[in-house]
């Protein structure tokens, strides 16, 4: 690959000028880029003796980075090209339309529209006419008959609307989820050094020989080799499968590669490789380019990189298949194989219950208009040779086929109005309206089903840092020598050998990235850049006076000996100085309550160390580290260690060694004050039926503290405060496997757990959500910010990474960034989530009513009087109202505070409740009698000529038009009573602050005024008279009146009302099914409805075709539902990375994790060997997990697994 074609042309003309300005070629660096480990080591020393003779050709500085001026990043971007993958083109307004025309019963229209045209042209003679029955014949005079063409050619017009509406709406969709996209890159930031200075450019704007800093958390955002660091480790694992960690050095191996993840430490390179040249960016190419042989060059890319264990390059290939979206315009075909390697996916909720109503909708429409196209025909051949008693004349043939298409037509058209195919619409209407708005509330929705699923939310597992906290820390208390200070304290009162230390430890082990910058505005705060706990303590070397930069210029980070960082395990950081006389000195700063065990000293108030021993620091414990820790402060203790020259060099590498016998310098305590917001936001979750847990790494004390302050805890309440260690202890058995039904003794009290690791927060998620002890399944949101909150946002329901301060990798874990990091946000999404509910309730409540009238009208109107009283084209404008304007107008209401006063609607809730069973009914009734009552009475009341009973090419009668215009009123003022569902008596209440809706119902009208007057024959309408409109509006606006009457009976005394749409539990599914299931891909409820019926038919009809195509609009750029949570599948190059291996080393290490990642990584491969467990008791209603069931915790997980078996990654026992 090292002599790749693919940089293309431009690239190697490019080349031969500039060879002379950088020491070496684009191709040069390429092939450097392919090489691992050794083999780099020894290229780079071969070719450029050393990393610095690659900066001198790079013309770059280790130190001071590029110089920054335009005209050098400009050159450096034609030469070597921009940090930017082309995505793939977006589909074109025609191929929406065209795909919009794939629909059925728009073809079926259009079949029967073009037989209608055809035949009317086709004139039979006079006389022979008249012998044809009399149905065909006296038709009224001559020009009549010629307008015969109209009908069939209004239809082809209508079809032509709906087909552009649709794919107008597809497009603005696309282009909005585009907006988004770009957004979420723009975002994305990097830290480089240009001209000496440190600073933050767009991931897009780096450049070949840029110096980058990186540091924990970080996504590489371009390749590059290593200068120099601390305990840099990487997870390769996006691009080689391997999961364990890769330590970086420039000894072994000093190449950082594009995609992958920083887990530990930081340090500085020099990049090398950007965009479509670098490690991903060649992936991405051959994804998009090589067409079927993508594979096999992955394979020798795998190859090349080296022999790896069978096991690991499942995930590969799971990385390999899972970027097939990105394929040139394979459409099928690369669908059919990411189908393939997709891990199982539950639709959302919604999708699922909706999915099934439509099939039920659509199953009733299709029996309704085959029976209306059989009694029509039945009744006229019966009519025509029965009681005529006439036989079939050849002349006579055209004239009667010309019948039995009208009746068709008529069918097809009660089947359109009968499947709501603005169910899907409104769906995606509301969905994509709620994310373009939740913009503006700090939530960026990275998959549009969690919106969705978070009006649903019962629990928030939060952080406590920077979300319920301000994240601005500072040093308010302080003990140092020998004396308990409760504030900072002033310099003159402490020896001024322990201040030296002091200082001199904080600026040396605080990492060099942190620092404090002067405000931006003039008497505003200091801007604290990088780890906010370090920013408290350089803040602290401030206020003593001291400058801790002056300390650094003397000790830049190249000359540290070693350093420590800090993880999750180590709770602490160090770093070693080599001192001028051999000796060296350790600073370390970490937890008060895991540092103070490692001190055997500590400086007295002359600056002297004492001995520390185990009752004295018990004596710290109590009179320093718990006060402060209840008063909501973070203990932190600083202290240091001297290894003498005479004892020779230490054993680096035995820590715990290292790391004991310390003398502690001083314990601060860092104060981060609550978010003023947050109290108020946490009691409205609690109003609104969500329990708000508190998980954080700070001490049991700190957290209660906060927790009290944000309202998490109520003075008096019995609820548990856990440390993570006793959490562990309750929930293990003997063996320390971990039991479900000790976590369900806990979870319901548990509101704070507190020094807890990522593991316990993963196990806490994992389990309230497989709890089967509520009778609702829990849907849990998460926040996190740090890379090793990554396996808990995953596993949730809805996961939350911060904006701010969280790292790449918990954003990419997640599913709706906090662009602003507060808790207050989190509660909109709640907010709009119930809101996306709520307005498909409503469409669905509309929707229904029309279909159950406009159904039961052209069915029993076609068979008393054969003829629909509605006509086809009066449908499709009745269809277009219904479906497309009011999703438009139903699906954009604005939330209100009141949707946070119910309790969350749960997993079971049916779509259409009872309230709304009822309205739809009695408006239902209403519109009958009222119709009715126009077809068969209507002359004698309003004193016109009948129109039933016409002949085929009659002209339109007022009777008709009537008839059709209270219909569409009817509609238009139902619409307005189906904004309230919960049986509200004010439908008006708020209706000005949605301008959509008000707009839509003020256009109908005015349309439908256009059409009844000027409409003529193409919509078989007459005008009207200002009388006869005036009752069609009041026949409408009754409607509102009868609304009330129909909210004043009370829903409880309805007992025979049945709702409908409930999502499907998995209990109901036989297990015979359920096997079969296993092997689709989604369990799709439609899908199964449809299997027992085997009718294949209402497989397009039912439009759930509509939704399909919904998803593959985007899935070539972002599907729909799915599609947000691939971060693959946005085509940018910083994303590019199967889900990151999480592998969180615990403080007990012998506990596996269940890692949902890799149950997913591993399922493509694992499709055949389908797990022979059943399905354990704990999976209640729609919680599928993947393919893998669990093992039922217990006897049973002792056993083994294969390393290949679907059990593999799950939780075995140890």
């Amino acid at each position: 690959m090292a002599n790749n074609s693919y940089s293309g042309v431009k690239n190697s003309i490019v080349e031969a000028n500039h060879d002379g300005e950088f020491g070496c070629t684009l191709k040069e660096l390429r092939g450097l880029m392919e090489l691992r480990s050794a083999e780099a080591v020894t290229k780079i020393a071969e070719y450029y003796g050393d990393i610095q003779g690659l900066c001198n050709r790079l013309k770059t500085s280790p130190i001071d980075g590029l110089s920054g001026q335009p005209a050098d990043i400009e050159k450096r971007k034609t030469v070597f090209g921009e940090n930017f993958i082309p995505p793939k083109k977006p589909k074109t307004f025609l191929q929406l339309v065209w795909e919009a025309l794939q629909d059925v019963t728009l073809i079926i229209l259009e079949v029967a529209a073009i037989v209608s045209l055809g035949l009317s042209f086709y004139k039979p003679p006079d006389a022979e006419r008249e012998n044809c029955g009399k149905a065909a014949g006296g038709g009224g005079d001559e020009n009549e008959a010629e307008a015969g063409w109209i009908e069939g050619a209004a239809i082809l017009l209508s079809v032509i609307c709906v087909v552009l509406v649709t794919a107008f709406n597809d497009w603005s969709k696309e282009k909005q989820f585009r907006g988004l996209q770009s957004r979420i890159e723009q975002e994305q930031k990097f830290t480089v050094v240009r001209g000496g200075q440190v600073i933050q450019i767009p991931v897009a704007e780096i450049v070949v020989g840029d110096i980058a800093q990186v540091k924990y958390g970080d996504l590489l955002p371009a390749d590059g080799v290593f200068i120099q660091g601390n305990d840099l480790k990487i997870d390769e694992s996006s691009l080689t499968g391997e999961s364990d960690h890769v330590k970086k050095t420039l000894e072994k191996d000093p190449m950082l590669l594009s995609g992958t993840h920083v887990m530990e430490g930081s340090g500085k390179m020099v990049v090398t490789a950007v965009g479509v040249n670098s490690q991903t960016g060649i992936i991405f190419t051959l994804l998009g380019g090589g067409e079927e042989d993508d594979d096999d060059e992955e394979e020798k890319k795998k190859e090349k990189e080296e022999k790896k264990k069978q096991k690991k390059t499942k995930a590969q290939d799971g990385a390999a298949m899972e970027m097939q979206p990105l394929n040139s315009d394979e459409g099928a075909d690369a669908e059919e194989k990411k189908k393939a390697n997709l891990p199982k996916k539950e639709k959302s909720v919604l999708q699922g219950k909706l999915t099934k109503l439509a099939v039920q909708i659509g199953k009733a429409g299709l029996v309704m208009s085959a029976i209306t196209v059989i009694i029509l025909v039945v009744l006229f051949v019966v009519d025509t040779f029965w009681i005529q008693n006439l036989s079939w004349v050849k002349q006579c043939t055209p004239v009667y086929i010309q019948f039995f298409v009208k009746f068709f037509i008529i069918g097809v058209t009660v089947l359109v109005v009968a499947v709501p195919e603005g169910l899907p619409l409104a769906v995606t209407i509301s969905l994509a309206y709620s994310v373009k708005k939740m913009m503006k509330d700090n939530n960026l929705v990275r998959h549009l089903d969690a919106c969705e699923t978070m009006g649903n939310a019962t629990a928030i597992c939060s952080d406590k840092t920077g979300t319920l906290t301000m994240n601005r820390m500072t040093v308010v208390q302080a003990y140092i020598a020998e004396k308990h200070y409760k504030k900072v304290p002033e310099p003159e009162n402490i020896p001024s050998s322990t201040l030296d230390i002091l200082i001199l430890g904080i600026a040396v082990n605080c990492a060099y990235t942190t620092k404090i910058m002067p405000p931006e505005k003039e008497g505003g705060l200091p801007r604290q850049v990088g780890n906010k706990t370090e920013c408290a303590l350089l803040g602290f070397s401030t206020e003593l006076k001291r400058d801790y930069q002056a300390i650094r210029n003397e000790i830049p980070e190249e000359k540290l000996y070693k350093v420590y960082t800090f993880n999750s395990v180590r709770k602490s950081m160090s770093t070693v100085l080599k001192m001028a006389d051999g000796s060296y000195r350790m600073f370390s700063k970490g937890a008060s309550e895991i540092l103070l065990k490692k001190c055997y000293k500590i400086l007295t108030a002359n600056g002297e160390p004492k001995v520390f021993r185990p009752r004295d620091r018990d004596d710290m414990v109590k009179k320093v580290i718990e006060p402060m820790a209840s008063e909501g402060l973070r203990t932190i203790c600083l202290g240091y260690r001297d290894f003498p020259a005479s004892d020779g060099e230490p054993d680096w590498d035995n820590e715990n060694d290292i790391l004991s016998g310390l003398t502690c310098i001083c314990v601060v305590g860092i104060e981060d004050p609550v978010r003023p917001e947050v109290p108020d936001a946490i009691r409205k979750c609690q109003r609104a039926g969500i329990t708000v847990r508190m998980v954080t790494g700070d001490n049991i004390n700190t957290a209660r503290a906060i927790a009290t302050k944000c309202g998490i805890l109520q003075p008096g309440d019995d609820f548990l405060c856990l440390e993570g260690k006793e959490f562990n202890r309750r929930i293990r058995n003997e063996k320390g496997e971990i039991e479900q039904e000790r976590i369900d003794k806990i979870w319901p009290k548990l509101r704070v757990l507190a020094r807890s690791s990522p593991t316990d927060k993963h196990t806490l998620v994992k389990g309230i959500i497989d709890s089967t002890v509520a009778e609702q399944r829990q849907v849990v949101a998460v926040t996190g910010d740090g890379t090793n909150d990554g396996p808990a946002l995953k596993k949730a329901d809805v996961g939350f990474a911060m904006g701010i301060a969280g790292t790449d990798v918990a954003k990419e874990a997640s599913d709706i960034i906090l662009t602003d990091d507060n808790f207050s946000s989190i509660v909109k999404a709640v907010m709009w989530g119930r809101n996306v509910y709520d307005s498909i309730s409503k469409f669905l409540q509309f929707q229904l009513t029309v279909n159950v009238v406009a159904v039961i009208v052209a069915f029993t109107g076609a068979c008393i009087t054969q003829d629909s009283p509605l006509k086809a084209v009066q449908m499709l404008w009745v269809n277009l109202i219904m479906d497309t304007f009011a999703s438009l107008a139903l699906a954009t209401e604005p939330p209100t505070e009141a949707l946070l006063l119910r309790k969350p609607y749960g997993r079971n809730k049916p779509l259409i409740s009872r309230t709304m069973m009822k309205n739809i009914l009695g408006h239902g009734v209403y519109q009958l009698v009222i119709i009715f009552t126009l077809l068969f009475a209507g002359e004698k009341l309003l004193d016109i000529d009948s129109g039933r009973n016409a002949p085929l090419h009659a002209p339109p009668s007022e009777h008709y038009t009537i008839v059709f215009n209270t219909f569409v009123m009817m509609q238009l003022f139902n619409e307005i009573n189906a904004r309230k569902i919960h049986g509200e008596r004010n439908v008006f209440e708020g209706i000005f602050n949605n301008p959509i809706f008000c707009s839509i119902v003020l256009g109908t009208f005015i349309i439908q005024i256009v059409i009844v007057q000027f409409g003529g024959k193409p919509f078989s309408c007459v005008a009207l008279t200002i009388d006869q409109w005036l009752w069609c509006t009041f026949l409408g606006f009754s409607s509102l009146l009868w609304g009330q009457v129909i909210s004043s009976i009370p829903t409880s005394r309805l007992k025979f009302l049945k709702t409908a749409g409930h999502g499907t539990q998995k209990e109901e599914i036989p297990d015979e099914e359920l096997e079969e299931l296993e092997d689709m891909d989604e369990i799709d409820h439609a899908e199964r409805e449809l299997r027992r019926g085997q009718i294949l038919w209402f497989r397009g009809l039912n439009r759930i075709q509509t939704q399909i195509r919904v998803v593959k609009a985007f899935r070539s750029s972002i599907s729909l539902y799915e599609g947000l949570e691939k971060p693959e599948s946005r085509s940018s190059i910083h994303n590019f990375m199967t889900h990151p291996e999480f592998r969180i080393e615990d403080s007990e290490p012998h506990i596996p994790l269940i890692d949902d990642t890799d149950a997913e990584d591993d399922a493509p491969t694992k499709r055949n060997s389908a797990s022979p467990l059943s399905p354990s008791p704990n999976q209640n209603n729609n919680a599928v997990e993947s393919s893998n069931h669990l093992l039922p915790e217990g006897p049973k997980s002792g056993t083994p697994s294969a390393p290949g078996s679907p059990l593999h990654s799950l939780e075995t026992s140890l």
